[in-house]
C-alpha cells in the first residue's frame, strides 16, 4: 500500500496542476459551446497548440493551449455549453496522483452546477477626444507594458473583431489595444473628409492621448491603409506593421460587397454580402448579421460610410488606395497576412506575405497565425 503523501506533497502537487478554461473572447462573451477537442487524454501539449474548437455567440474559434504537459482529464465535453472561466481540460505531470486531478474536477464540475462562477469585473471600452473626434478603445493587458499592440479594425468593422487576438495577447502580460475608427462601432460618427490621413491621425491621436510613445500597429483591410498612413506620417510612433489583407494592394476590389454594404439596411441584403467576408460562410451567426445591423442603423452612420467609401475606391470601382507607395521609406519591420481564398480584395502577386487558409478575415478564421506574426515584432 502507498504510503500517504505529506501536506506539503499535497500542496506541490496543487502547484503542478493547470487548468484550462473557457475564455472571453469579446465583451459579449458569456459562453461557450465545445465544439471539437483536437487532443485526448494522455496527449502533452505545448503552450500555443491548438486544442479546442469553441463556438460563441459571434462565430467559433480555437482555443490555443495556456498550458503545457500531459493532458490528464477532459473535464468538457462536445455539446457542452459553459460559463466563461469554467474548466474544460486538467494538465498535470504524471507523478501527481489521479485522486489529486479527480478533486480539481469534481471542484470544477461543483463551480458550474452552483452557477459561482460570477464574471469578475472587467476592463470596459474607454473614450477619449482625439481632434474633436470621440474615439472608443479597449485595453487589455498590463498598462505598464513597453511597448503595447494597437489593432484597427476595417471598413464596417469595429473593435470587437479581434476577440480571437486582443485577449491572447493581453494573457501574454501584452497590452493590446483595439479601437473603433470614426464613423465605426462606438466612436463618433463625424468622419470629416473620411481620408485616410484623417483616420491615421485618429490613431496616432489615440497613442498621444494616452501617453504612448511607440506601439505595434497591427491593421485589417481599410485598417491596413490607415496604420500605413500612420506610420509615413509618424514614424518616430511606430514600431512595426502588421497588415492584414490591407487594402491598396492591387487595383482591384469587390466593389459590389463595399457598395453593397454601405447601402444595405435589412437582414436580407447584408448577410450574403457579410458571407464573402469568411472562406467558410457557415461561420456567419444571426448574432453577427444582427449586430452589423444594429450598427448601420444608428444615426451618422449611413454618411461615415459613404465618405469613406470615397477613400476606397474611385469613380471606376477600383481600389483608389496606394499602400506600397504609403510604405515607401517607412523603416519599420512589416509583416503582410493574407487570406488564401480572400474574395473581397485579391491576394497580390510579386508581394512577400503569409497566406493563411481564411478568407478576409484572417483575424478570426486564422487567429494563431495572425498572432503568430504579431508576436515576431514584440
Amino acid at each position: 500500500m502507498a504510503a500517504e503523501r505529506s501536506s506539503a506533497e499535497r500542496t506541490d502537487d496543487a502547484a503542478r496542476i493547470q487548468r484550462v478554461t473557457m475564455p472571453k473572447w469579446g465583451l459579449s462573451m458569456k459562453t461557450g459551446k465545445i465544439v471539437e477537442w483536437f487532443v485526448a487524454e494522455g496527449d502533452t501539449i505545448a503552450k500555443g497548440d491548438d486544442i479546442v474548437d469553441i463556438e460563441t455567440d459571434k462565430i467559433a474559434g480555437t482555443l490555443e493551449s495556456p498550458a503545457e504537459g500531459p493532458v490528464r482529464r477532459i473535464v468538457a465535453e462536445p455539446g457542452a455549453d459553459l460559463p466563461v472561466g469554467a474548466v474544460l481540460a486538467v494538465v498535470a505531470p504524471e507523478d501527481v496522483p489521479d485522486a489529486e486531478v479527480d478533486a480539481v474536477v469534481e471542484e470544477a464540475k461543483a463551480a458550474v452546477a452552483s452557477g459561482a462562477l460570477e464574471e469578475a469585473d472587467e476592463p470596459q471600452p474607454q473614450l477619449v477626444e482625439v481632434g474633436g473626434r470621440t474615439i472608443s478603445y479597449l485595453s487589455l493587458g498590463p498598462v505598464d507594458a513597453d511597448v503595447p499592440v494597437v489593432l484597427v479594425h476595417g471598413y464596417g468593422g469595429d473593435k470587437n473583431s479581434w476577440l480571437f487576438v486582443q485577449q491572447p495577447l493581453a494573457e501574454q502580460e501584452q497590452r493590446a489595444i483595439a479601437l473603433d475608427l470614426p464613423g465605426h462601432g462606438a466612436s463618433g460618427k463625424d468622419v470629416g473628409d473620411g481620408s485616410l490621413a484623417t483616420l491615421a491621425e485618429c490613431v496616432t491621436g489615440v497613442l498621444d492621448a494616452l501617453g504612448i510613445d511607440r506601439a505595434h500597429l497591427v491593421g485589417h483591410s481599410l485598417g491596413g491603409a490607415v496604420v500605413a498612413a500612420a506610420a509615413r506620417a509618424a514614424p518616430g510612433k511606430v514600431a512595426s506593421l502588421t497588415l492584414i489583407a490591407p487594402a491598396g494592394y492591387t487595383p482591384e476590389a469587390d466593389a459590389e460587397y463595399l457598395r453593397g454594404f454601405a447601402s444595405a439596411g435589412s437582414r436580407r441584403e447584408l448577410k450574403p454580402l457579410v458571407g464573402r467576408l469568411f472562406a467558410d460562410e457557415a461561420l456567419v451567426t444571426r448574432q453577427l448579421v444582427d449586430d452589423l445591423l444594429r450598427y448601420k442603423r444608428l444615426d451618422g452612420v449611413d454618411k461615415a460610410l459613404s465618405a469613406v467609401l470615397g477613400t476606397l475606391l474611385d469613380d471606376g470601382d477600383r481600389q483608389a488606395i496606394d499602400t506600397p507607395a504609403l510604405l515607401e521609406g517607412v523603416d519599420v519591420p512589416v509583416t503582410v497576412v493574407w487570406g488564401a481564398s480572400d474574395r473581397i480584395l485579391p491576394v497580390p502577386d510579386g508581394v512577400e506575405l503569409h497566406r493563411v487558409e481564411a478568407g478576409h478575415m484572417p483575424h478570426m478564421e486564422a487567429p494563431g497565425e495572425v498572432l503568430d506574426a504579431v508576436r515576431s515584432h514584440l
